[in-house]
């Protein structure tokens, strides 16, 4: 693990006030850590900053992408990118400074002994700054439904400071992710599990973006709600028809 090449992955919509000093507080915190950006064609010249950036900076590289496709799209792309580079470590990182570089080395630790890592706002020691409650009320309602539909234990399910150990991706099928927005969170690590991947979490502490607008959107949640459901109820009832199968072999056993 220890000598295992690290990516951080940024999927970028219009950033161009936050990718310098986030990926400037990157480099600072791991250093050995290369950076990809992901950029959807973002009109602000989001993708000319990174490309200035890299230019700069070899641990700095640029994914140019043909238009927006939402958040999953953009990463399953970083990813193979990763791992067609031959990348151990991938990560998940948000552009806006929600996430702070700062803390990925604690995740990065944890990976030694686990598949996966999540940077966890809902376990002891995680939190959220400058939320409205109407926003923290969104994100735990989410988890819990997410909990109880698929019976997952994890907490933060769809937090998105994650790391990936590169044979943890490469056994969970990118190719058929349907979630492009932030279901796509829970898409991959309901996937990690079911697979027998051991998944991880650690506190974080999340802080509201301050400059440029936030993705989320009413429509976002519809598409990670109507998911995570249907998920939910197909687990729920492949669970049943293994009851009654078992209850059918215990009767003809007697």
């Amino acid at each position: 693990m220890a000598d295992d090449k690290v990516l951080v992955c940024i999927p970028t919509y219009n950033e161009a006030e936050n990718i310098e000093p986030i990926v400037a507080r990157l480099r600072a915190a791991v250093p050995r850590a290369d950076i990809l950006v992901a950029d959807d064609n973002s009109p602000d010249q989001t993708g000319a900053i990174a490309d200035r950036l890299a230019d700069a900076d070899g641990h700095v590289h640029v994914l140019h992408r043909a238009g927006k496709e939402g958040l999953g799209a953009a990463y399953v792309a970083a990813f193979r990118w990763g791992l067609e580079r031959g990348y151990g470590v991938l990560v998940e990182h948000d552009a806006d400074g929600s996430h702070k570089p700062e803390e990925l080395p604690r995740l990065l630790e944890r990976l030694k002994t686990a598949d996966v890592v999540k940077g966890s706002r809902w376990v002891p020691g995680g939190k959220v700054v400058d939320w409205p409650w109407t926003r923290e009320l969104l994100s735990r309602g989410g988890n819990l439904w997410t909990r109880l539909w698929l019976g997952l234990g994890v907490k933060d399910a769809t937090g998105g400071f994650v790391a990936w150990r590169a044979d943890t991706l490469r056994g969970i099928d990118l190719g058929s992710v349907e979630a492009a927005g932030y279901g796509f969170q829970v898409d991959l690590v309901w996937r990690a599990v079911k697979a027998g991947f051991k998944v991880a979490e650690v506190p974080i502490t999340f802080q509201e973006r301050t400059a440029g607008a936030s993705k989320m959107s009413g429509q976002i949640v519809a598409e990670a709600m109507w998911l995570t459901t249907r998920w939910g109820v197909k687990h729920r009832l492949g669970q049943l028809k293994g009851l009654f199968a078992r209850r059918d072999e215990t009767s003809v056993g007697a």
